[in-house]
């Protein structure tokens, strides 16, 4: 891919209640993503989101890598598309310029799948991402947290916190999801599909 920039939006519920939650994945990678750029979040309030900026480093550690605006909507999930739309208006992103990372229950727990456009699988954050763009052609990295055992309602099980049992796994699929961010944003999807899909 170029070198940017690009729009990395990582997608939750803001307030602290919901912080830890599985459903709040794409917001622990933005924010570990933020450390990797060396900026903190800052509120947006014009598009209802916080926001960073900055230049990736390369895999390597080297400078130079792409420039992303880093996003977190600060609607609830299933509203996220107004933030999403209003970024990308206000920077002139095109979709193709867009990734969203979010939880993803059909990848089991542990597991990174990325995938550009298709169905939104149930997600509200994706779904209203969909229809506030008026395209789905926006590159996913969707990451695995499973389904909810027995006959739990999926709607409570991405509303708890990842339990203290996965807590050291999560912390590994969340650096690693942020590492797949990167990746994609570098080499491309074919690439690091290639890369991700296998290793799991």
């Amino acid at each position: 891919m170029t070198e940017g920039p690009f729009l990395v939006v990582g997608l939750g519920n803001p307030g602290p209640k919901y912080a830890r939650n599985r459903h709040n994945a794409g917001f622990m990678v933005a924010d570990l993503l933020a450390e990797r750029v060396g900026d903190r979040f800052k509120s947006a309030a014009r598009v209802k989101a916080d926001v960073a900026r900055g230049r990736l480093p390369l895999p390597s550690g080297a400078p130079g890598g792409p420039s992303i605006v880093l996003a977190k909507p600060m609607t609830y999930m299933n509203l996220s598309g107004g933030p999403v739309a209003g970024l990308a208006n206000f920077f002139k992103f095109g979709i193709e310029q867009i990734v969203v990372v979010h939880d993803e229950l059909d990848v089991p727990f542990g597991q990174i799948r990325l995938k550009r456009g298709g169905g939104e699988g149930g997600h509200n954050g994706l779904r209203s991402i969909s229809q506030s763009m008026g395209s789905k052609d926006y590159i996913r990295v969707r990451v695995g947290i499973g389904r909810p055992p027995g006959r739990m309602d999926p709607a409570d099980y991405v509303l708890r916190d990842f339990p203290p049992a996965e807590a050291e796994e999560a912390g590994v699929l969340l650096e690693r999801s942020a590492d797949a961010v990167v990746d994609v944003l570098i080499d491309g999807l074919e690439k690091t599909q290639n890369r991700y899909h296998t290793a799991n």
